[in-house]
């Protein structure tokens, strides 16, 4: 009797319906009952495939391979050869009719405005092109959600035929023209990011239906352009009224040009890249006559044949209100130039809140001239020399200045080919062992790259700062053979402190 009582409870078990979980909903809801499709769970995504269709025996394959084909139209179908095979023919079997297949408009399914939300973040990794373009032809919904200003903020235009020879270059520029004066009001309303490259003679034009279409551009940048006019970029300056940040770099555009786009748009300008060349003095002029009050980030990229010979201040001129907002300024450059302390100091004397200094390159910058800069919460600091020639003369001494006035801040330093002595550069380093309040300092790179750097100096530093990252040993002459290198990462620093304090010092 216990038998048959179990197997009831068995049937009862199997005949309760099961209550629906919520993973069960959504799979019903992706991959419905007779649509055609089923799920297909995978270790990062989720697949949905259109299911093969229905199984046919062996007898129907037969017939359906016996079936005589339906001749094209409009022409005569062809009788079938006489056979002497006296056994009837099978009556053939008729095919299954097929199934009806998936929904046409399965993107219809998706509201318009979840799919603009999930290119939004497609277009925010990876940028408007070719994403946009390419789900453009997928369906007529996808074309409507790819289609909204509001995913095309950043929009870099290449020029046709870039980098090849002019011939046929002003014909495509032209071509491409076209297309972008239905593009500018159509797609590239709310445009906030450009960037033109390589345009040599339509430049002019692009950015005329810029500024009429574009009033909410933010950024500009003009890469390689030719024929850059003072009216082009004074036209930009008043019809876009929130453009902040210009970068002119490896671009041919006239000094007067650029003054003019100063005085118009300078009181809102906050970041701003130039190239160097004979016509920079009357740009710093402009800059350094208080016309960008709110600048952050200044960079002056400096070609290998030109030197900065800045003009000197008058007698009796009084300096300007400098940059009260200047966070970043770059000098950089891979050769020598000619960047002074007082021409530092004409740049920076009101910037207190400059947080990267980069002048690389600039050996005539002394130790004691970045003491009087009145930035005093400086992050960034790089003075490596590169390529620098053997007549210049080094300072030996003077680097404990830099370290002991920013060393609460310093995240990273670069001294890399300085020529300051062993014991001048033990003092500097020094001062990261003791910061105030006891805490750690924030020195995460040091790049001692040909400096005359102590084994003890160094594992003093490693074992002072414990968030080290970046540490570079290369042609540092004081330092046993084997650990002349750069450590990328916390265990390749350590490794390193731990060959310092067993390896012997070098003879």
């Amino acid at each position: 009797m216990a038998a048959p009582a179990s197997r009831q409870v068995r049937r009862r078990a199997r005949a309760a319906p099961r209550a629906r979980s919520a993973e069960d909903w959504w799979w019903d809801r992706l991959a419905p009952s007779g649509s055609g499709y089923h799920l297909l769970p995978s270790d990062s995504m989720l697949l949905v495939l259109s299911e093969p269709g229905p199984a046919r025996t062996r007898a129907q394959r037969r017939a359906a391979r016996r079936t005589p084909r339906q001749p094209p139209p409009g022409r005569a179908a062809v009788k079938p050869k006489a056979t002497l095979r006296s056994d009837p023919a099978p009556s053939p079997v008729p095919a299954p009719t097929p199934e009806e297949g998936p929904d046409a408009g399965w993107g219809d399914r998706i509201p318009l405005e979840i799919l603009v939300r999930i290119f939004g973040l497609l277009v925010a990794a990876d940028g408007p092109m070719p994403f946009l373009g390419r789900a453009a032809r997928v369906c007529r919904r996808w074309q409507e959600a790819a289609s909204q200003p509001a995913l095309w903020h950043t929009v870099t235009l290449s020029s046709p035929l870039a980098g090849r020879p002019a011939k046929g270059r002003v014909k495509a520029e032209k071509k491409l023209l076209a297309s972008l004066e239905w593009l500018m009001p159509n797609r590239f309303s709310q445009l906030q990011r450009l960037t033109l490259i390589h345009w040599k003679s339509q430049v002019h034009p692009v950015l005329k239906l810029v500024g009429e279409s574009c009033p909410r551009l933010t950024f500009l940048k003009l890469s390689g352009c030719h024929g850059v006019t003072a009216d082009a970029l004074v036209m930009l300056a008043k019809a876009c009224c929130q453009l902040h940040s210009l970068d002119l770099q490896h671009s041919m555009v006239e000094s007067t040009a650029v003054v003019s786009f100063l005085e118009e748009a300078g009181s809102r300008m906050r970041k701003l890249w130039l190239t160097y060349s004979s016509q920079t003095t009357a740009i710093l002029g402009a800059l350094l006559g208080s016309c960008c009050p709110q600048l952050q980030v200044l960079e002056v990229l400096r070609l290998l044949n030109l030197m900065w010979l800045p003009k000197p201040l008058g007698r009796g001129v009084a300096p300007g209100p400098g940059f009260p907002s200047l966070e970043e300024l770059c000098l950089a450059s891979s050769t020598c130039n000619f960047v002074s302390n007082e021409v530092l100091g004409r740049l920076l004397h009101g910037s207190p809140n400059l947080r990267l200094l980069d002048l690389r390159g600039c050996a005539r910058i002394t130790p004691a001239g970045l003491q009087d800069l009145p930035c005093g919460e400086l992050e960034q600091l790089h003075l490596g020399l590169y390529g620098t020639s053997d007549r210049l003369t080094l300072a030996k001494e003077g680097s404990p200045l830099l370290t002991q006035k920013w060393c609460h801040t310093l995240r990273e330093l670069d001294l890399s080919g300085q020529g300051f002595s062993e014991k001048d550069l033990e003092q500097a380093l020094a001062a990261f062992l003791s910061t105030p309040g006891g805490s750690h300092p924030a020195l995460c790179s040091l790049n001692l790259r040909g400096t005359r750097v102590t084994p003890s100096t160094v594992s003093s530093v490693i074992s002072s700062c414990p968030g080290l990252l970046y540490l570079n040993l290369e042609s540092c002459r004081c330092l046993p053979r084997g650990l002349k290198r750069a450590y990328r990462g916390l265990e390749e620093v350590q490794w390193c402190l731990e060959q310092l304090l067993t390896s012997p010092l070098p003879s």
